[in-house]
């Protein structure tokens, strides 16, 4: 298992929230649109049960530009 492993939707958009994130909208399916109006960042965060793949989970980093270090940080 990888460091990114076991984080759940609700953990995600919990650690998201303290990087300054807001629900923006809901996209296709049980997909939902996240802004950081601070940075102008969105990204995309599939609202799906059980743990968030760790490849799935690092794309949403990428496109919030979260370092993965500050994310663990911030558990």
């Amino acid at each position: 298992m990888g460091r990114l492993s076991g984080y759940r939707y609700r953990d995600i958009i919990q650690i998201l929230k303290r990087f300054g994130f807001e629900f923006y909208r809901q996209a296709a399916g049980s997909h939902e649109i996240w802004h950081n109006s601070l940075t102008n960042m969105y990204t995309t965060v599939p609202n799906h049960s059980g743990d968030m793949p760790e490849g799935t989970l690092r794309a949403i980093l990428k496109q919030a530009n979260i370092d993965v270090e500050e994310f663990i940080k911030s558990k």
